[in-house]
């Protein structure tokens, strides 16, 4: 698939400013849409506006290939505040996409769809199990990729929802050690999902090949993805940093008070 605009909703996120220098390519125009200042470069077209706002990602969809929607709460909250940034959230994007043409979304989903699964019960289980959400977040999550469903058999969108593990520069405990997906492996797989050859509708976990995962990467590897990265080399680090005793795949986000943002 030659993807020469690419859409990132959410871009001056975590994940959106570790994705950006990365997803640029000779040729590619990356655009990169949040409610948040960016900063302008080479290769980038900036456009400011909510996921929630209908007009404005229809505009921002316009002759673009795809989408890779990032944006949305990325941690627990309120249930209004999930309900209208995540669900209706997501439900504007693919809606957006459908209007303006666009024939791939990448919907950047979470490990919480499933937190509520013992670690035990996570242990090699399919990327597209049923969920168990830990929060109004990990709902909020499973709606995004029952939405992906759902614009996929009605419209024939291509739909990809990754199960993001934990996203970060380097794993920030034991826990994480199983989970951790480099921001190099996250890239390499969003290549992945754009590159693929009429995917449909998929659900994949996103981490990396660390020597303590549990999560299957089958899923992911079917779409192309070759991850690199091993958490191991962390692994002295954060050993001595502490750790949770919940048994479960969403860890603290299992115990924490519902609805209270952490």
């Amino acid at each position: 698939m030659g993807v020469q605009r690419v859409l990132v909703t959410g871009a001056a996120g975590a994940v959106g400013r570790e994705l950006r220098p990365r997803l640029r390519r000779d040729g590619r125009v990356l655009r990169l849409m949040d409610l948040a200042d960016q900063e302008p470069g080479d290769g980038v077209e900036l456009v400011t506006g909510s996921v929630t706002d209908l007009a404005a990602t229809t505009a921002a969809c316009r002759d673009v290939d795809a989408v890779i929607h990032l944006g949305g709460l990325s941690r627990e909250a309120a249930w209004a505040d999930v309900l209208a940034t995540n669900i209706d959230g997501t439900r504007t994007v693919l809606e957006a996409a459908r209007c303006a043409g666009v024939p791939r979304v990448v919907l950047a989903s979470s490990n919480h769809v499933a937190g509520f699964r013992t670690i035990r019960e996570a242990t090699g289980m399919p990327a597209d199990s049923p969920p168990r959400p830990d929060t109004y977040y990990g709902v909020g999550k499973a709606a995004m990729e029952a939405l992906g469903s759902l614009y996929h058999s009605r419209f024939g969108l291509d739909v990809v929802c990754v199960r993001i593990g934990f996203c970060f520069p380097r794993p920030v405990s034991v826990r994480t050690l199983a989970m951790w997906l480099s921001p190099d492996d996250c890239a390499r797989l969003m290549e992945a999902c754009l590159a693929a050859e009429h995917p449909g509708y998929r659900v994949v976990w996103g981490v990396s090949a660390n020597t303590r995962r549990y999560l299957p990467l089958d899923a992911a590897e079917a779409l192309g993805y070759r991850p690199q990265d091993d958490s191991e080399a962390y692994a002295d680090a954060v050993r001595a940093a502490g750790d949770d005793d919940v048994p479960y795949v969403g860890g603290g986000f299992a115990t924490a008070p519902l609805g209270e943002p952490n």
